[in-house]
């Protein structure tokens, strides 16, 4: 048995090391296929070991114990092929924060076992218990939150009640004595008083904040579940748990910050449910656009594509909603075999996931080496000919830059307006997720293509 229990380690190091070269393998689009093996491989291994572990603790009761764990598996992998092979592309970023609500309920019940069952209780293993509970709760709400949002079923808009920032405070100081009352005096009262109180705090800082920040919340919420995991790991004394949950956690919060620079917001303000910005805010929608926007026809804008030297395609939530990924890169490789100098540019939060655009480009077969960043487009702008804007709307919206009452002010843009002529799909007039009304629309370059992106990509592509 001891030989069997090394070997179980030995298994969970080899494991372990899968999972860091699996975020090696992902922080490129070249080798993310590759990554995805190491973290899958990572993870038979891992159960595989969990597995036998729990066999040989089980001791007397090993048969019941095995029938548990490999029914609970065969639900987990029935629901997860089934919501995996049905899941839309557009309903990514929804299911993953459904995903982070898994886990921080998972943190939640296995602190509440982790005590009920415990006969040691030292303060060392309270205290763990203690986080994982407050962590796993914020982190269930809080992607519920996400969830409902991402999925359009509650508003986008942050809810400011009167002094939230204080109630959140006030939450987090209770929480804090009653982590004294629980280690001082073991019971369970003070753990059900801090859950309720943390699903509460997981629920009220992401209403806060606005659809415009929602992939650095979906983001943040990734690192909120690691950290959980991380306790559960703590509370089982499960040595590659902890190192996963330190793994998720840790990416996913410099994940966030990255995306919060990107976009100049600031970290503490987004993940704290704006704390530190003007309660008041700002209007909803901006300053007042006046001016009457221009149509054009898809044999019109074909005919701009074949006198143009140097073409840019900014893609946003749009193209996803309307799957025109294929046709977009059918029309790339046209204008590319016949001469033309044709980018994408990609914004970092464009879609509602950090690299939603680059999966959806990337599962057209669009090559990567024409798909560029925010700065390296934007140095560009002054010598492109045509802009394709295909479903994007607040990631090129001048109002950024120009309207200091902007909900969007200060936030980096792909700067359309700039270049020769500027196409903008659209199925409306309406305004984007942030609810910012898009001056881009109304500017002397600018013409509107209105109808289904796909639909029209496919009629440019057929008049070329």
């Amino acid at each position: 048995m001891e030989t069997l229990t090394q070997l179980v380690h030995a298994v969970y190091l080899i494991a372990a090391v899968l999972f860091i070269l699996s975020l090696a393998g992902l922080s490129k689009q070249e080798t993310a296929r590759l990554g995805n093996t190491a973290g899958k491989l990572g993870m038979v291994l891992a159960l595989a070991a969990t597995i036998t572990l729990a066999l040989i603790n089980s001791e007397r009761n090993a048969g019941v114990t095995a029938a548990l764990i490999f029914l609970a598996l065969g639900i987990g992998a029935v629901a997860g092929s089934w919501k995996a092979r049905s899941v839309e592309m557009t309903q990514m970023p929804e299911m993953i924060a459904i995903l982070h609500s898994f886990v921080g309920l998972a943190a939640v019940l296995v602190g509440f076992n982790s005590y009920l069952t415990d006969t040691h209780g030292d303060a060392v293993h309270l205290i763990e218990v203690y986080l994982g509970v407050f962590i796993g709760a914020i982190t269930f709400t809080g992607s519920v939150v996400a969830w409902l949002k991402l999925a359009a079923k509650i508003k986008s808009a942050p809810l400011t009640l009167p002094g939230r920032h204080w109630l959140n405070a006030g939450a987090v100081a209770i929480s804090l004595a009653l982590m004294g009352w629980f280690i001082a005096a073991p019971s369970i009262w003070p753990l059900i008083i801090m859950t309720l109180l943390a699903l509460f705090v997981g629920w009220h800082l992401v209403m806060a904040i606005g659809g415009g920040d929602m992939p650095v919340v979906v983001s943040m919420l990734n690192s909120y579940s690691g950290w959980a995991a991380a306790a559960a790991g703590f509370m089982l004394s499960n040595d590659l748990l902890i190192v996963t949950g330190a793994l998720v956690g840790s990416s996913g919060a410099i994940l966030s910050y990255i995306m919060c620079k990107a976009m100049n917001r600031s970290f503490v303000s987004v993940i704290l449910g704006g704390f530190g910005a003007d309660d008041s805010g700002a209007p909803s929608g901006g300053a007042a656009i006046e001016g009457e926007h221009t149509e054009i026809s898809a044999a019109e804008v074909a005919q701009l594509l074949k006198e143009a030297e140097n073409i840019l395609i900014t893609p946003g939530y749009g193209m996803a909603v309307a799957k025109a990924q294929y046709p977009v890169a059918e029309l790339t490789s046209k204008l590319r075999a016949e001469g033309k100098n044709v980018v994408f540019g990609v914004h970092p939060v464009a879609g509602r996931l950090p690299g939603h655009m680059n999966v959806l480009l990337a599962e057209a077969k669009v090559p990567y080496d024409i798909v560029e960043e925010l700065e390296e487009v934007n140095e560009e702008m002054s010598t492109t000919d045509v802009v394709l804007v295909i479903g994007a709307n607040d990631t090129v919206n001048p109002a950024a830059e120009d309207d200091p009452s902007s909900p969007i002010a200060g936030m980096p843009v792909i700067q359309v307006w700039k270049a020769g002529k500027v196409i903008v799909f659209k199925r409306s007039m309406a305004v984007g997720y942030a609810g910012v009304q898009n001056p881009l629309f109304f500017k002397e370059n600018t013409s509107m293509l209105f109808g289904d992106a796909k639909d029209r990509v496919e009629d440019i592509v057929k008049a070329l």
